[in-house]
């Protein structure tokens, strides 16, 4: 695809000619499981607040079965004075030079945790352990009592115990890639690509990989997560477009993977074409990017470490390649 070719497309457009859907494995996973994220599916936007829990649960008995065996956990290690600023780090047994993913989980802007209970987000961690990848599960301060760019400036504290810690859990400090999921990923790529916000020496990481990330700020009133934008972004529209990833990422030069669900939380999957949009104009060439089909906002996570391997397939293919 040309410069040329990509300045004339939209967002969405663009999208639908550059990439290629993805299939999530929905096929490997329990009957009880396909049937009810068919039915989900379609309905999924229309109620999140009952469809994102109702999703959780319905993978917990098969997360608790998931195999776990090879990863070595270390709970809470602390890199900042912050109760929140704690981190957990997962070490495949025998790991060295390994590359790293940092895992950052969404939760609204206002709420959320590294441990959602006993399986999420766990599972990811030991999806990447499992495949030879030193995984850290990070938390950050949460809205409203904490603002933007808090969450952010977290994650690049994260980033930094990582890059001075990492190597001793069998590690690359130089191969630190960051996993951000809903909000999550909203404050990863804010300290990925803003450089008001990671300072002169850089964000410190090689790739980002954004999961329905939202990547604007906007608190329009057909969104269900308004109030949770307000609370950590302001109520004044106007920094809005200053403060959003997406104004960011086309200036960036971070490898980015971005990552939608066939049936997403309200314009989420707009603002990662957007983003997708941006990156393809500014440097040329388009970055990854996959709609996963068969899944929703949260199916698409609590997929990992099941027989449903195509999203964590990918990103570890994203990881080898930088592309």
């Amino acid at each position: 695809m040309t410069r040329r070719t990509v300045q004339r497309l939209g967002p969405l457009a663009i999208a639908l000619f550059a990439s290629v859907p993805a299939s999530g494995q929905v096929s490997r996973l329990p009957a009880a499981i396909q049937i009810e994220l068919a039915e989900i599916g379609p309905r999924y936007q229309s109620n999140i607040r009952t469809h994102i829990p109702r999703t959780r649960e319905l993978f917990l008995p098969l997360l608790a079965e998931s195999p776990k065996a090879g990863a070595r956990v270390l709970a809470d290690q602390a890199f900042g004075d912050d109760p929140a600023q704690r981190l957990d780090v997962y070490r495949p047994e025998a790991a060295a030079d390994a590359p790293v993913v940092v895992f950052v989980h969404g939760g609204a802007l206002t709420r959320g945790d590294k441990n959602a209970n006993a399986e999420v987000y766990a599972n990811v961690m030991y999806f990447f352990a499992r495949h030879g990848v030193v995984g850290i599960n990070t938390n950050y301060r949460l809205a409203p009592e904490h603002r933007y760019p808090a969450a952010a400036v977290d994650i690049g504290g994260a980033v930094a115990w990582a890059r001075a810690n990492v190597a001793d859990h069998g590690g690359d400090p130089d191969r630190i890639f960051l996993v951000g999921h809903s909000s999550g990923g909203t404050h990863a790529a804010t300290w990925a690509y803003d450089p008001a916000i990671h300072g002169s020496s850089g964000p410190g990481v090689a790739g980002l990989v954004l999961l329905s990330g939202r990547l604007t700020a906007d608190n329009r009133p057909d969104d269900p997560n308004a109030a949770g934008v307000e609370a950590y972004f302001g109520t004044d529209p106007s920094l809005y477009p200053s403060r959003s990833p997406v104004s960011h990422g086309a200036a960036s030069d971070v490898p980015t993977f971005i990552v939608v669900a066939e049936f997403d939380n309200p314009f989420l999957d707009a603002y990662g074409a957007d983003l997708f949009s941006r990156i393809c104009t500014a440097r040329g060439r388009c970055p990854r990017f996959t709609q996963l089909i068969g899944h929703n906002h949260m199916s698409m996570v609590m997929s990992f470490n099941t027989a449903d391997e195509a999203l964590g397939l990918e990103i570890l293919d994203f990881i080898e390649t930088g592309w």
